[in-house]
């Protein structure tokens, strides 16, 4: 899919008494502006699942093992891997799966206790059932007992290249069969001292159901038909059963509950409906000294994970004490709840949220072209739902969360995000993120292992992820293997990228949204940023079958501003193409013709 910009519409927009006079809509800067102090938060994350980025192995078994399938290493995010992510705009570098989990591959001749498949989560094991907060995962290390080491030169790699790195932060659930083996001298296991007779203490790190003993959940296969492995047997001895990581109170869990986890105990009595914070609990005691551990170790921030499963008071408590260490280290918080995002930024101190629930759930249904789709959802982002504090909220289109764009279930073409990659990038001032593989239109096409077909690039599993091995090319980071279209899109993201690490508007500028346009459907957006003496206009239309082709007018609070700046002549640029073009009188509007799925970048 071409890219091409229209000649004809260039000759239309250099005379602009050619265009007939706009009457200025009644909407006004009072009703269409976010009203909130801008500040530069414009990180740009790559989200990198390591067991998968590095992985050359192209054999991709059903439920296969490590050695069939292959998996990526701390050492395979090369200098010229970083370099490639550096030069495609990227901040922030979200590694994730850093720290050990529980799987199903033996590691027992290295010292590290074998996990019970039964209560793991595909092959290789969620990356969110953490076996041992002060290590990290050996399926990383070409040299298992230098794994540490490993990652710490993969920590000063990525500073040498001029990029931050987050790692993940899993404050509410361990494994099943958590047992760290490097921790350091003095500290006690979670649930190593608890009162296992209660079922609530807020000493205790664990929730308890004293006289049950956990069930194994039902349709449970570990590692799939024909997996051999000497713990398999569709059981596991916990007795008493221990509380599920989603709160589920009992002691036989479904599959589909985060049945491979067990939940933390941060003082909150959830039968009794009571919080017991003083004396402070132990698990908060624990989980401040991982952080700083962390910290030390030059990580430079933390996505936390369903953070919001977590008291508040905890984040007040914990984030502050982190900071006394490292100042400059980020928190960012999966949080879905939008009655609840300023109080985990305000009580609860935390640097950024995601905003899934608002941007990325209305983005997705314009992108999937669904009747009830509406670019009025956008709207209600800005102007209620993250109102004051815009510039915190994370943008994003894909993460291990969620389906891919090109997947079936999506949108099949991952063309048809455009548009909403560029409003998620430069609606605010806030970060973006996106999932190695989107820049590159990874479908995420077949059934992995546990994950089944969903639409997802596994988290479970051993795999190599094809079209991001065409662009990785064996190693050499080049993008040899992709298509002319692939190539392109990844040309798109890059440019994208860093057009919002350079533009000001789109960094510091202030908010003006511009619906009230000739010829616009629910399918069309448009606003401008824009600073002292700069202005950046943003377009997208999310119909895949009509042409965007109105001319753009501003109010008159907007136009009186513009008189200011004397020209006879503005200067357009369509930063996204290069193209340029020229109108002499901003009253009389820009016209425009933007195509299917289509979004422009207007500066002048």
């Amino acid at each position: 899919m071409k890219k091409k910009f229209y000649p004809y519409i260039l000759s239309t927009m250099l005379v602009a008494g050619s265009c007939s006079p706009i009457v200025q809509k009644n909407t006004t800067m009072d009703t269409t502006t976010t009203k909130e102090e801008i500040t530069d938060h414009k990180l740009v994350i790559y989200q990198m699942m390591v067991r998968l980025f590095g992985n050359k192995n192209t054999n991709n078994k059903f439920y296969g093992s490590r050695d069939e399938n292959g998996v990526g290493k701390f050492n395979d995010v090369t200098d010229k891997a970083l370099d490639e992510l550096k030069k495609l705009g990227i901040s922030h570098v979200w590694y994730t799966g850093i720290l050990e989990h529980a799987t199903m591959t033996d590691y027992t001749s290295f010292g590290i206790k074998m996990d019970d498949p039964d209560i793991v989560k595909g092959i290789a094991g969620s990356p969110y059932a953490i076996k041992d907060y002060y290590d990290v995962d050996p399926d990383l290390a070409v040299s298992v007992p230098n794994r540490m080491t490993e990652f710490e030169s993969l920590v000063s790699r990525t500073h040498n290249h001029g990029m931050k790195l987050l790692i993940d932060f899993i404050p509410n659930h361990v494994a099943r069969t958590y047992n760290s083996d490097s921790k350091p001298a003095g500290v006690a296991d979670f649930g190593e001292n608890d009162d296992k007779s209660k079922a609530f203490d807020p000493m205790n790190d664990f929730y308890y159901l004293p006289g049950k003993a956990f069930v194994v959940p039902q349709g449970t296969n570990a590692g799939g038909d024909g997996f051999n492995h000497p713990m398999k047997d569709g059981r596991f001895d916990e007795n008493p059963a221990r509380v599920t990581g989603n709160n589920v109170f009992s002691e036989s869990p479904s599959l589909n509950d985060w049945s491979e986890t067990i939940k933390l105990n941060y003082g909150v009595d959830n039968q009794g409906n009571q919080n017991h914070f003083d004396p402070i609990p132990p698990v908060w005691n624990k989980m401040r000294d991982i952080l700083i551990f962390w910290a030390n170790k030059n990580v430079d921030g933390f996505r936390c994970d369903v953070a919001e499963m977590v008291p508040v008071e905890f984040w007040n408590w914990v984030i502050p004490e982190v900071k006394k260490v490292k100042p400059e280290i980020i928190f960012i918080a999966e949080a879905y709840n939008p009655q609840e995002y300023q109080k985990f930024l305000t009580v609860g101190k935390f640097d950024y949220l995601y905003d899934k629930v608002g941007l990325y759930d209305g983005l997705k249904r314009l992108i999937k072209n669904e009747d009830h789709a509406d670019v009025k959802d956008i709207t209600h982002v800005w102007s209620v739902e993250s109102k004051g504090f815009s510039s915190r909220m994370v943008r994003f289109l894909e993460n291990h969360d969620e389906e891919r764009i090109a997947s079936t279930g999506f949108a099949q073409n991952p063309w048809l995000a455009k548009p909403a990659m560029v409003i998620s990038a430069t609606l605010s001032s806030s970060p973006v993120m996106i999932y190695f593989g989107q820049e590159v239109g990874e479908p995420a096409h077949q059934a992995e292992g546990f994950g089944g077909e969903d639409n997802r690039t596994t988290i479970f599993d051993y795999w190599g992820v094809p079209n991001h091995q065409k662009w990785m090319n064996n190693g050499a980071f080049d993008g040899a293997g992709l298509n002319s279209d692939q190539n392109e899109l990844r040309n798109f993201y890059k440019t994208l990228l860093n057009i919002i690490r350079i533009d000001n508007p789109l960094r510091t500028g202030e908010f003006l949204e511009l619906t009230d346009q000739q010829n616009f459907s629910n399918r069309n957006y448009a606003y401008l940023r824009f600073t002292n003496n700069q202005q950046t206009l943003v377009i997208a239309n999310f119909d895949r079958e009509k042409i965007l082709d109105t001319t753009i007018s501003f109010p008159d609070e907007f136009l009186i501003r513009m008189k200011g700046i004397k020209t006879n002549n503005f200067q357009f640029r369509n930063l996204l193409t290069g193209e340029t073009f020229t109108i002499r009188d901003l009253s009389r509007g820009i016209p425009v013709m933007v195509k299917p799925s289509d979004a422009w970048i207007l500066s002048f």
